[in-house]
């Protein structure tokens, strides 16, 4: 079997992945700052990452995955000061919207998700600590780390200090020693929520709170961390300096990163005011369709976001749940009997070469086309005027194994109020048929009109009715 390989933006190759515990995998991935709802760039990373942990402990890694909440930010003040609500009302409510946009979109929960406001005694020591070693400083209430005093700062980005340096821009009024210092404690401003500290009261500034708590609940060093590209510099580089500067351990062996979504050919961002929620979304198109869309593509790769290209996702995973769906229905008819060692061979080389994809850093775009490489076999396969009871069965279980991996389960009804449930389907084929069987064909050509309104195909064959979605 393959041996996965990761893209590391640390060393800017793949590299085997060997974990610093044989058998475990150690993840901390950074969550969203819970000011407002989450848009469509939220919602890449949440989908990537959850399927590479997904699919690691596919391959039998015990994986404990650490997903962060920025609750305490200057987004959560300013919106706390407009919604007249406190910093922690807002936060709970965006924590809970973030919650059931990804809940939707397929994603697991984390083994943990530490926030903030939870964690002031860690980040506090924390800075102590640099402060103690020379790498921090205090100055007006405030507390910056000293970019000078971890020589190696740039790696990540692969960016030199030097140069860094040079294009950095020093503010009037500035309490920094150096432009490339950053904060690791604001002082609070009058009416602002703030925490007591050594220096003050204040709160954090963003870096540090990834750094606490990724030490508090995965160690020194861990194995993988990812986010988006847009964090890995200046976030992920200033995670490095100072959780490297205190524990003199690097901190994670394996940094990932996602490209950016593009939405009609443009750069997502809220000045052009072409950014997209979830939520939103959700409304409009199946978030299995979603989720579909955003492993289409390589995921550092950016990309393109339109009404066309989610239409194609539609699609897709409709070819894939018909085929499930015939599977299934041909199942009720099949017949006893082994599969042949030739039958066996290609199940099993339809896994293999998955895994494979999956393999060279989590290709899940290939992964899918594994899929679709069945799909076409089983629709071959469905043709014979008799099928095995075991073949099919053994498609089934690989469509769910494949879907367990990248958080689908084909072939079921959708979760988002689009169109009929199975359920209610199933019962108007049986309706109809009891009225065919009774010669009532106007009320049976009546309901199969009313499915095709409501989407749903019907095709009578030999073995009896059998439908799909449009």
């Amino acid at each position: 079997m393959s041996k996965i390989r990761i893209y590391n933006t640390l060393s800017g190759k793949k590299e085997e992945l060997i974990p610093l515990e044989p058998g475990k995998i150690k993840m901390y991935v950074c969550g969203p700052t819970v000011y407002n709802y989450i848009h469509i760039g939220n919602g890449r990373p949440a989908i990537i990452f959850d399927v590479v942990r997904r699919y690691l402990t596919y391959r039998g890694y015990d994986v404990t995955y650490i997903q962060n909440f920025t609750d305490v930010d200057d987004k959560l003040i300013k919106k706390a000061a407009e919604t007249g609500e406190t910093v922690p009302e807002v936060a709970q409510r965006f924590i809970k919207a973030y919650e059931e946009d990804v809940r939707a979109l397929g994603v697991l929960q984390a083994n943990v998700h530490p926030k903030v406001t939870d964690h002031m005694p860690e980040i506090i020591a924390f800075i102590e600590g640099l402060i103690e070693k020379g790498h921090a400083y205090a100055a007006g209430g405030d507390v910056y780390f000293r970019t000078a005093s971890f020589p190696e700062y740039g790696k990540l980005s692969h960016q030199h200090i030097a140069d860094l340096k040079a294009g950095a821009r020093i503010e009037v009024n500035e309490k920094k020693d150096d432009p490339l210092d950053f904060v690791l404690w604001k002082q609070a401003k009058p009416g602002e929520i703030f925490w007591e500290s050594p220096w003050g009261k204040g709160r954090p500034g963003w870096h540090i709170e990834c750094s606490a708590m990724s030490l508090k609940y995965l160690g020194e060093t861990f194995d993988i961390h990812g986010g988006g590209h847009d964090l890995a510099f200046p976030h992920h580089e200033n995670e490095i300096a100072q959780s490297e500067c205190l524990t003199g351990h690097p901190m994670a062996r394996y940094w990932m990163h996602n490209g950016y979504i593009n939405i009609d050919n443009e750069k997502m961002s809220k000045s052009l005011g072409n950014f997209v929620l979830v939520k939103e979304l959700r409304d409009e198109y199946s978030p299995r369709a979603l989720r579909f869309f955003m492993l289409s593509a390589h995921y550092r790769n950016p990309i393109n976001f339109s009404k066309e290209l989610i239409q194609q996702a539609v699609n897709s995973i409709t070819r894939i749940d018909n085929a499930v769906r015939n599977l299934k229905h041909r199942k009720e008819t099949a017949v006893d009997g082994e599969m042949t060692a030739e039958e066996r061979q290609i199940l099993e080389r339809f896994r293999q070469t998955f895994i494979e994809e999956m393999d060279n850093d989590f290709n899940t775009a290939d992964g899918i086309t594994v899929l679709f490489d069945m799909v076409r076999e089983t629709n071959q396969i469905l043709t014979a005027p008799a099928v095995k009871r075991s073949l099919i069965q053994a498609y089934l279980s690989l469509f769910d194994e494949f879907g367990g991996v990248l958080g689908f389960t084909f072939g079921e009804a959708e979760e988002n109020g689009r169109g009929p449930s199975d359920e209610d389907v199933e019962k108007l084929i049986v309706e109809r048929g009891e009225a065919r069987k009774n010669r009532n064909f106007a009320r049976a050509d009546e309901i199969r009109d009313q499915l095709q309104q409501m989407g749903i195909v019907l095709e009578d064959t030999p073995q009896g009715v059998r439908w799909h979605r449009k």
